[in-house]
């Protein structure tokens, strides 16, 4: 049995700009815990083969998909498909916290930035 303790990851900064700790990773899948602090937006890109899911951990953001947009909050899921543009913006008073599963594994080689808007939201 394999037991992975998320405080002996050490975080690192994604190509999208979030903070993230790989909990698991193999050739077919990986999850990791991604934080996004309060005010911040993750760069618009998207995942050539990977399909992604985002679970709500806590905190409360605005998903944009493809250019679609939607509140987001605890407890609730976020299906990404392949080849979408996508980003996610904190926009409460606590950092974002959220579960994102990757099927392919995620890659630095696999996300395409679609345009750097630094790390502030813009509209």
């Amino acid at each position: 049995m394999r037991i992975i303790y998320r405080e002996a990851i050490k975080p690192l900064i994604a190509k999208d700009r979030s903070q993230i700790r790989e909990l698991y990773r193999s050739q077919r899948m990986s999850l990791a815990e991604a934080v996004v602090e309060v005010g911040q937006t993750t760069e618009y890109h998207y995942h050539k083969t990977s399909e992604e899911v985002y679970y709500i951990l806590g905190g409360e953001g605005l998903m944009e998909i493809e250019g679609e947009k939607k509140e987001v909050s605890g407890d609730q899921a976020v299906v990404i498909p392949p080849r979408s543009k996508h980003r996610i913006h904190n926009t409460g008073d606590n950092p974002l916290r959220f579960l994102c599963l990757c099927s392919l594994a995620y890659s630095a080689e696999d996300t395409v930035l679609v345009e750097s808007r630094g790390r502030k939201h813009e509209e």
